[in-house]
């Protein structure tokens, strides 16, 4: 099978390679996908984490942390696919550490990168499946374990279709730690054994530490007292038009309202720029903010061009949009405005957050805009009840702080069932 499965592969990445040259993928970390490592690295066995992108190279600083106390003798591997992902796991890494781009998965690839890192286990944040990295991993006596796991509708019906090719992969892995019963389910009926199936919780909801620089960026932002700011955060193309629209129209009725745009993508500031001019507004970079000014003009709309920021604007937000759900993007984590107590509105394409969109709307938590016409509709609501917009941000951070503890649990496993 897996001979097959690397020819497929060797075939898909031939194919592909015009795409990745024109999308200019072809960054310093290519190499390391190849497989070639620095010659003199010497790290001792160490904790091997992959985290594919941004969202989990987060989840994989949290779990990091704990494990840094567990094993303050370890050095850590940290691997990603993402050039984001990558700029973030080196935001913890310390000295000693080894950060790089995961190798493509064949295994000739696979079993010479595992040979130089000889790590003492690895652990896949999410689901991850990579068949020769998996199998490579579990021949050469390293185990592996995939923390924080979850199977979306989307992953579940294509998984089903290649179960008996999958089912020996998957119990390859020494355990999951999976996100809901619903995950365990799934991975059931895809054979997993059911002594690997560990349901420890999402660790999504460890990530948030109280923030009290935070609130400097209203200041930053030349923001009065009496001002309300909205924040539309992870936004994909066919949203900014919606946003800005429902903006206009409230702007009517609450002349004191302000926008930020945080675009998923910040390399998309220069198109979110021109979409903003071209509803009338002034389009303010905040990397290019002017620290010594008291004030923007009124017709002036932020936009987030940097990464790593926008959970410091939420902590000022009034009021916060999660985009990516408007379209059929599967929206985005609610947990960072609802950490700090934000009233949240998203759209209702939720697929890639299903389970925890359905609890905050059960819990009242957050609400559910069906349409982006109903937009400024659930924002004058809000705004004009001032107690029901308080009441749903308190119920949404008392969501959070219920649900924490996964992290720990999964560190506590790690150390019972894994000698490291």
């Amino acid at each position: 099978m897996f001979v097959l499965y690397d020819l497929v592969f060797i075939i898909f990445a031939i194919a592909y390679l015009p795409l990745f040259l024109l999308r200019k993928k072809l960054h310093q970390g290519f190499a390391q996908r190849l497989g070639f490592l620095p010659r003199a690295l010497r790290l001792d066995r160490p904790i091997w984490v992959h985290a594919v992108s941004v969202g989990e190279a987060k989840v994989a600083g949290i779990l990091v942390k704990q494990l840094r106390q567990a094993y303050p003798a370890k050095r850590f591997v940290f691997s990603t696919i993402t050039t984001t992902g990558n700029k973030i796991v080196r935001s913890f890494q310390q000295e000693g550490d080894f950060v790089f781009y995961l190798p493509f998965d064949l295994s000739f690839i696979i079993r010479r990168v595992i040979s130089r890192l000889k790590p003492s286990v690895c652990i896949i944040v999410e689901t991850e499946i990579w068949p020769n990295l998996i199998n490579q991993l579990d021949q050469m006596n390293v185990p592996t374990i995939l923390v924080n796991a979850r199977i979306s509708d989307r992953s579940f019906l294509g998984y089903r279709m290649i179960k008996p090719l999958l089912k020996s992969t998957l119990n390859r892995v020494r355990f999951f730690c999976i996100q809901s019963q619903k995950d365990a389910r799934r991975l059931s009926t895809l054979g997993v054994y059911p002594d690997k199936l560990k349901v420890t919780g999402n660790m999504k909801f460890d990530f948030f530490q109280d923030c009290p620089e935070c609130t400097n960026d209203k200041l930053k932002l030349g923001l009065r007292h009496q001002e309300r700011l909205f924040v539309a955060g992870s936004t994909h193309p066919g949203e900014e038009e919606v946003i800005l629209s429902a903006y206009k129209k409230l702007l009517a009725e609450f002349p004191d309202l302000r926008l930020l745009l945080a675009p998923r993508h910040p390399e998309r500031s220069s198109e979110v720029e021109s979409i903003i001019g071209e509803f009338g507004f002034t389009p303010i970079r905040i990397s290019k903010l002017d620290l010594s000014a008291k004030r923007y003009p009124l017709n002036a709309i932020f936009i987030l061009d940097t990464i790593g920021e926008l959970f410091s604007f939420y902590a000022i937000a009034d009021i916060v949009f999660v985009g990516g759900s408007l379209i059929k993007k599967g929206g985005h984590n609610i947990l960072e405005p609802a950490y700090f107590s934000k009233p949240i509105l998203f759209g209702p394409y939720m697929f890639n957050f299903l389970e925890m969109s359905d609890l905050f709307l059960a819990e009242q938590a957050a609400r559910m805009v069906p349409r982006g016409e109903e937009l400024p509709n659930q924002i004058r609501f809000l705004l004009s009840h001032s107690d029901e917009l308080k009441a749903i941000g308190q119920r949404a951070r008392q969501l959070v702080l219920n649900n924490q503890g996964a992290t720990k649990r999964i560190v506590q496993l790690i150390k019972t069932a894994v000698q490291i």
